[in-house]
C-alpha cells in the first residue's frame, strides 16, 4: 500500500445525453443527493484516496462549490471536449505536490457503487505491476450482429473483460499517453487505452458487477437499490 494517499481525478463534464432530460446525469438525484456528489463520498470513505480533482464542463451551473468531501479536498478543473482531454485537465490541475512518478487514480464520475475493498485491492495489487485498472470478466454469451441487428456469430468470450473504474496509473506516464492520444486525433475511451497504445500492459483486477456506470434512468434506479444494500 502506498505510504501517502493517493489523489483521484474524476471527470464529470459530459453532457448525458443518453441519459436524457435537461439535467446532466451527474447532477440526477440519488439517495437525496446529486449522483456526482455520492460517488465522491463513496471515494472519500475510502482510506487510501486523500483527494479530489472535479472535472467539470464549462458551463457548469450545478457544481455546488464543495471544496472538500469527507475531509479531503477538492480541486476543481474545466473539461475540454471528450472524456480523455477532460482527464488530461484534471491530471494538470493536481497539486506540485503530486510527482510525475507518483500514483493517481481515475474514476467515472457516474460510477456511485465502486467499493471501498475493490479500491484497496486494485491499488495494492496495481502499484507494483506499475498500473492496473477494475475490470470485470465477461460472462455472457456475445452475438456479433449486421446492420440490421441479425446474428453474424457467437464470439469467443474467453479472456475478454469489461473495462471499470478506478483505473490506477502514474501521474506523468498517463499523462503522456493522453496527450499524444490527443496529438494523434484518436477516440481514447478510457485511460487504459491510451496506456496500452504507449505500450504498456496494465493489470487486469477484477472488481464487483455491482460497480455499475449510470447511463439510463434504469440504472440510476439499480444504483439506488444497490446503494440501499451497502
Amino acid at each position: 500500500m502506498p505510504t501517502e494517499a493517493l489523489w483521484c481525478v474524476v471527470p464529470a463534464a459530459g453532457s448525458g445525453t443518453r441519459f436524457g432530460g435537461g439535467v446532466p446525469k451527474q447532477y440526477m438525484p440519488l439517495r437525496g443527493q446529486p449522483l456526482l456528489m455520492v460517488t465522491l463520498e463513496r471515494l472519500a470513505a475510502c482510506s487510501v484516496i486523500g483527494g479530489f480533482v472535479v472535472v467539470l464542463a464549462r458551463d457548469d451551473a450545478h457544481w455546488p462549490g464543495a471544496s472538500e468531501v469527507g475531509g479531503k479536498p477538492v480541486r476543481v478543473a474545466t473539461g475540454a471536449g471528450e472524456r480523455s482531454g477532460s482527464v488530461l485537465a484534471g491530471l494538470r490541475a493536481l497539486p506540485a505536490s503530486v510527482a510525475s512518478e507518483a500514483f493517481v487514480l481515475v474514476h467515472d464520475a457516474a460510477r456511485p457503487c465502486v467499493g471501498a475493498g475493490d479500491i484497496d485491492r486494485l491499488v495494492r495489487l496495481g502499484i507494483p505491476a506499475g498500473g492496473a485498472l477494475l475490470a470485470a470478466p465477461l460472462r455472457d454469451t456475445l452475438k456479433r450482429a449486421d446492420p440490421a441487428a441479425r446474428v453474424l456469430g457467437t464470439e469467443p468470450r474467453d479472456s475478454r473483460w469489461r473495462a471499470l473504474t478506478p483505473q490506477l496509473f502514474r501521474r506523468g506516464e498517463l499523462e503522456s499517453a493522453l496527450a499524444d492520444a490527443e496529438r494523434a486525433q484518436l477516440a481514447i475511451t478510457d485511460e487504459s487505452m491510451a496506456m496500452e497504445r504507449a505500450g504498456h500492459h496494465p493489470l487486469l483486477v477484477e472488481g464487483a458487477e455491482s460497480n455499475l456506470k449510470v447511463t439510463t434512468r434504469a440504472d440510476l434506479m439499480l444504483a439506488e437499490y444497490l446503494l440501499g444494500l451497502s
